[in-house]
């Protein structure tokens, strides 16, 4: 990433105050009704060993907002960032939650990031919330990089999805969603997956598909939980 002037600098730092206050004002007016599944968390965090949260892109508010709840009990949780210049207003906001940053995508550094994850995972025992159809989609197409992480560190994925009762939808390819204030949320977490050893990439379609389905699953529950409540 390119070295930012001061005035950049301020004018990120100032960009994150907002996006941090917006993220709080929505945090704090929605009404998290419900979250299902906590006992695969403390299955994979028992032994204090790194796991993969994922969970889509258009689900990423209420995704970071389990993830802030997990970093408030002291799991090391970390966060895939652009390495671009826009990137630092994310950065920053996380850095303030305590989160763990790591700089890259899968389009501009994949490599680069795949192997910074794997050494948080592996050395730092940091766990790296991944948005698995992201950055740039298809839409709720599980990527399969996520399970090559997975098979490299013998780290589990964990699925994580949530539902809304009052949101808006953007026009964008990933179709993301902002709960409206004073919205109900439902979180629904899934079991834990390790993807086994010895499989090539090109081999790995069925895991793909699992883990596409599990999510996707996931969501029409969290959906379910808010119609029958």
């Amino acid at each position: 990433m390119a070295k930012l002037t001061t005035r950049q600098r301020i004018t990120y730092l100032l960009l994150s105050s907002l996006l941090k206050l917006i993220v709080r004002v929505i945090w704090s007016t929605c009404r998290v009704e419900r979250i299902v599944g906590e006992e695969y968390v403390e299955q994979v965090i028992k032994d204090k060993n790194a796991f993969i949260p994922c969970y889509w892109h258009q689900q990423i508010i209420f995704g970071a907002w389990y993830m802030h709840t997990l970093i408030k009990r002291g799991i090391k949780i970390g966060f895939l960032v652009s390495p671009s210049k826009d990137g630092e207003i994310a950065a920053n906001v996380i850095k303030s939650w305590g989160g763990a940053v790591i700089r890259g995508s899968e389009t501009r550094t994949g490599a680069q990031a795949m192997r910074d994850m794997y050494n948080l995972i592996a050395k730092e025992k940091v766990s790296p919330a991944i948005n698995s159809d992201g950055p740039q989609g298809p839409l709720h197409e599980f990527k399969v990089g996520d399970l090559m992480l997975s098979q490299f560190t013998q780290a589990p994925l964990l699925p994580l999805a949530y539902a809304t009762t009052r949101g808006w939808r953007l026009k964008s390819w990933d179709q993301f969603i902002v709960p409206k204030p004073f919205a109900r949320v439902a979180i629904v977490i899934g079991e834990p997956f390790i993807t086994p050893k010895g499989l090539r990439p090109e081999d790995l379609e069925p895991q793909r598909l699992q883990m596409e389905n599990s999510l996707n699953n996931l969501t029409r529950q969290a959906q379910e939980i808010l119609q029958n409540s």
